[in-house]
């Protein structure tokens, strides 16, 4: 038999790290009290739509970041709602259900939380007055292009309700930009928030806010876009994934591709995805069977136990098939006596014989007796079957070939049951001898073959494989055929529902020709009706097969069965034919050269196809501990690379809008003067690209800036791209850094000022907004 040529792909691999899936996790304590709280120091407030860094200017960092969510909880008990902000919400997990947020995608919508979570901010703060008003100036972010509706609100509550003395706005990547630079500096700002991402070019150390583009993509909506993957993936996933297991995948697993295209085209191949893809294991509870195993002379004797059990049931089925034959005896030789009787019995007498034995009529014994007779001669048939012995015809039944004028009545009788015996024996004797013929055939093909064999492999082969080929062929078209019959409007299905058409009208009444002339002849029957000639052409009979499948089938199956013959052929003598090369393997499906799969399942066999193909007990799949435990996993590869390209590529998430890099090279060709040289305006922009933002975080941002910069850029153009020192917080040590300039005093709108000029007043400074006219 000819060896296998390949060994199976992936057998040495090793197994495949598992990630756990992570929810959120719970803070160990309560959100901590600031100690060293300050009247007349200004009060930094990042609010952001992902968390709220707060703080006094006097300290390094923000002394509280809390995420900007918050709970409504009522105590039946003590008839109160509690009001839980930040961070403090995860510690019971009763509250998940009930946690909101006061913004709707990057503007606030429920103030009222708003100002419950400036209360929470304040009180941690350690604010304390004497004359019961906030007596700490404040320096808050807002949006970029703030509308006025919500500057006016903030205002109201700030001023109104807080009594704050003065409060300015910024925006939170310049601040970011500020922290990190030194002086009035040139550079291009991309600020990569939760709901938006912002490109702002800087002069000067001032934004310019009428050349800043807006990306509607950040953190949130990544998060979104991964859920609606996964979801589209694993359609039937057995756990649910909520926000924070999305953004956790998103920010543990997924990096910017530094050329996307390349890494796209050779993803899936099996050594890239070796390295790429990531297993994430869900929680899920499989209970171990505890059920001893069974030892192997437990498991013989229980074999054991069956076989006895199973020849016991064959000597009763034998003992109860014994009696009942001796039953068939008795009865063959009751009604036989019975029939011998009839000459000498009247009519009546005969019929009343035959009622009170149970027969409707004499033709109903008949056929009792027949069929009662067939069973005893099939009886003893089989039970001599070894014992048969060489007949002679003219002494076994010497009345077979004397004339019926010869006879007497009853030797007549007699000669009739000979002349039957003979018959079967005859019928027999040539059964025998057609089935010697056909050994001696089948004998004799065989020699052929192995002297053909013997004389030319290659042509015997060769011929084998085309007889091989045809029967393939054959096969599929079958198949073809029989799955045309479950598309209604194929051909196939058609021409099988005219026939069903034809058939039911011949029946319940055609208005043809034909079945007019065959009414007119009401006295014709099945057997005598002239007009029917159905049947006396053999092609007529293939309406039946046109109408039912089951002949398809039955002629696939010889035709596979056939197939089968031939390879056993062609792997026993044929050194080039292997069990690759057989028919059953062409349709084993082929896990590695599936994308699908491998997109799926990772660079590993399915274990469910795995075992499936092994012909176990598919509820034992089911039921199996690791299938339940790898119905739970998720494999990340594609969509590692996938999210964050949208920053560069939005249109694969459906945003009919420009990517970082292009809107970057139109800011700088045509925007500016597009002047790379010395002394040129685009020149100083791009020694400063600065990165920052929740999304800076991700893997291979400034590579990939790096890269698409350099594509559009002169050659020996002086690109310098930077990520801020702490993308999450540097806005709030910008703020800080700014509190103590010159420019941020004379930016501050005071509660006189307000009160003269409106919610609409806004003094301009770089790092703010400007009010458009």
């Amino acid at each position: 038999m000819a060896p296998s040529k390949i060994k199976s792909e992936g057998s040495d691999s090793q197994p495949q790290e598992v990630h756990l899936l992570r929810d959120i996790t719970p803070p160990t304590d309560s959100e901590p009290f600031y100690g060293n709280y300050e009247q007349g120091i200004p009060i930094a407030l990042d609010i952001g739509t992902s968390s709220f860094k707060i703080g006094l200017t006097n300290s390094d960092g923000p002394s509280n970041v809390f995420d900007s969510v918050i709970a409504r909880y009522r105590d039946r008990k003590a008839l109160k709602t509690l009001t839980i902000v930040g961070n403090d919400v995860y510690l019971d997990s009763s509250l998940k259900s009930s946690i909101k947020t006061p913004f709707d995608g990057a503007l606030i919508t429920n103030w009222d939380y708003m100002e419950l979570m400036l209360d929470y901010s304040f009180e941690h703060l350690g604010v304390s007055s004497d004359n019961g008003r906030l007596n700490n100036p404040i320096i808050m972010t807002e949006p970029v292009a703030c509308p006025f509706s919500q500057r006016k609100n903030m205002y109201e509550l700030l001023f109104e309700a807080y009594q704050a003395p003065k409060v300015t706005f910024g925006i939170d990547s310049l601040f970011s930009y500020h922290a990190n630079s030194t002086g009035k500096s040139n550079g291009l700002v991309i600020g990569t928030g939760h709901e938006s991402t912002h490109v702002i070019p800087v002069l000067n150390g001032k934004g310019i806010l009428s050349q800043t583009r807006r990306i509607d993509w950040g953190g949130d909506q990544s998060q979104q876009f991964i859920a609606k993957l996964l979801a589209l993936k694993y359609p039937y996933f057995p756990s649910k994934l909520n926000s924070h297991h999305t953004t956790n995948l998103f920010k543990d697993f997924c990096y910017i591709s530094e050329n996307y295209q390349d890494d796209l085209s050779n993803y899936m191949s099996m050594d890239v995805l070796e390295s790429k893809d990531i297993v994430v294991q869900a929680p899920v509870d499989i209970t171990v069977n505890n059920e001893k195993k069974k030892t192997e002379e437990e498991l013989a004797l229980q074999t054991q136990k069956r076989k006895e059990q199973g020849r016991r049931l064959q000597e009763q089925a034998q003992q109860k098939r014994i009696e009942k034959l001796i039953q068939k005896r008795e009865e063959f030789a009751y009604y036989s006596k019975f029939r011998d009787d009839f000459p000498n019995l009247s009519q009546d007498e005969i019929t009343k014989r035959l009622a009170k034995d149970g027969f409707d009529d004499l033709d109903d014994f008949n056929k009792y007796m027949t069929s009662i007779e067939k069973s005893l001669k099939n009886a003893d048939s089989n039970g001599n079957e070894e014992e048969e012995v060489q007949i002679d015809p003219s002494s076994t039944w010497p009345l077979v070939d004397i004339p019926d004028d010869q006879l007497a009545e009853d030797q007549i009788k007699e000669k009739r049951k000979q002349r039957l015996h003979k018959a079967n024996y005859e019928a027999r004797e040539r059964t025998k001898e057609l089935k010697r013929e056909q050994e001696e055939a089948q004998a004799q093909y065989e020699k052929e073959q192995e002297d053909w064999r013997t004389r030319d492999l290659d042509d015997w082969s060769t011929s084998k494989r085309l007889q091989l080929a045809e029967l393939i062929s054959k096969y599929k078209e079958t198949a073809k055929l029989m799955e045309s019959f479950k598309d209604r409007k194929s051909v196939a299905a058609q021409q099988r529902m005219k026939n069903i058409a034809d058939l039911a009208n011949d029946e319940n009444g055609s208005t043809s020709a034909a079945t007019r002339k065959r009414r007119r002849n009401v006295n014709s029957t099945i057997d005598n009706d002239p007009n029917d000639t159905f049947g006396a052409d053999d092609d007529d009979w293939g309406v039946y097969r046109d109408i039912s499948s089951v002949s398809l089938k039955e002629e696939q199956v010889v035709t596979n069965n056939q197939i089968l013959s031939l390879e056993e052929e062609l792997l026993k003598y044929d050194p080039e034919f292997h069990h690759e090369d057989t028919f059953a393997a062409s349709q084993t499906f082929d896990w590695a050269s599936s994308t699908l799969h491998k997109f799926i399942h990772g660079p590993r066999q399915n274990i469910t196809i795995a075992m499936q193909a092994e012909g176990i007990d598919p509820e034992e799949i089911a039921n199996h501990p690791e299938i339940i435990k790898k119905n739970h996993q998720i494999h990340l590869n594609v969509e590692r690379i996938r999210v964050p390209e949208i920053l560069f590529r939005p249109h694969i998430a459906g945003l009919d809008q420009a990517g970082i890099s292009e809107i970057s090279e139109d800011l700088l060709r045509r925007q500016f003067d597009g002047n790379f040289s010395n002394g040129g305006q685009s020149n100083s922009i791009i020694q400063d690209i600065f990165i920052t933002g929740g999304l800076a975080n991700l893997p291979n941002f400034t590579t990939r800036v790096v890269n698409d910069f350099t594509s559009f850029l002169p050659a020996g153009a002086p690109l310098k791209v930077r990520k801020a020192t702490n993308p999450i917080t540097d806005a709030w040590r910008g703020m800080k850094k700014w509190s103590s300039s010159e420019e941020c005093e004379s930016s501050y709108i005071s509660k006189a000022d307000y009160e003269e000029y409106g919610p609409d007043y806004i003094k301009e400074h770089g790092l703010g907004n400007v009010a458009f006219q």
